[in-house]
Order: structure tokens, then sequence, then C-alpha cells
């Protein structure tokens, strides 16, 4: 769990079979475990508490890749789709994740950046809501 700033309400933690959910006002961030291949499936999981909380309100999603997990990129494709996700930003400081990043670009239809910290990411997050 983060440090709240001014702008920033913790809710929740949902956990999740392959990691946790935390809920803030304005933005989920995401934990996934270590050698997850993160599918429709699971995808579809984290729409679904998206909705839950988010289902009348802009929000982001920001995901922390502490872990080393694969991300199958067709689900960017799907979430696209989702209207009030505003923004996406992933949070790592792996060589690995910044060339991935180019790729995963290509298939988000949504801004999308990658940060060295969690306070980076919110702050840019807030500058899109």
């Amino acid at each position: 769990m983060l440090t709240p700033s001014i702008h920033t309400t913790y809710l929740k933690e949902v956990l999740l079979d392959f990691g946790k959910i935390h809920i803030y006002n304005n933005f989920m961030l995401a934990e996934i475990n270590e050698e997850i291949v993160l599918d429709m499936e699971k995808c579809a999981q984290i729409v679904n508490i998206s909705e839950i909380y988010f289902r009348h309100k802009n929000f982001a999603y920001i995901t922390l890749r502490r872990n080393s997990y694969s991300v199958d990129p067709i689900i960017y494709l799907e979430v696209s789709h989702i209207k009030n996700l505003k923004a996406f930003a992933i949070v790592s400081s792996k060589e690995t994740d910044y060339y991935n990043i180019k790729i995963e670009k290509h298939f988000l239809q949504k801004p999308l950046e990658i940060f060295q910290t969690v306070p980076e990411a919110i702050a840019w997050v807030e500058t899109i809501l």
C-alpha cells in the first residue's frame, strides 16, 4: 500500500489467485505474481474489478512490474474498449520493460507510459484524469 497523497485515497485490496489489486479513489494498482501469463481470462477478472469500483467514473490502471510475468498483448485490444479507462501506467526499473512498452503501445489505444516509481506514475495519471 502507498502513502496516500492529497489526491489519493486508498480504498481496498482485492486478492486474486494471480496477484493483488489495490483500489484507490481514481486508479487501480496491480501487482501480478511471478511467472504468470496475464491472458484474457485473468484480464477479465481485473476488468470486472474495475467495473465494481469505477463503473461511473474515469480511472487509470497502474501495474507494478516488480515480478517477472508475461502479458498477452491481445488483452490491450480488449482493454482499449473500456471507455472510462483514461490512462495505463507501468512501473518498472527493468530494461526489458522499456523495450516491451514499445510493442505494447501498438496494441493499447490509451495513453501508456512507463515510470521508475509509483509516485511518478500517480503524478502522471492525475494529469490525465
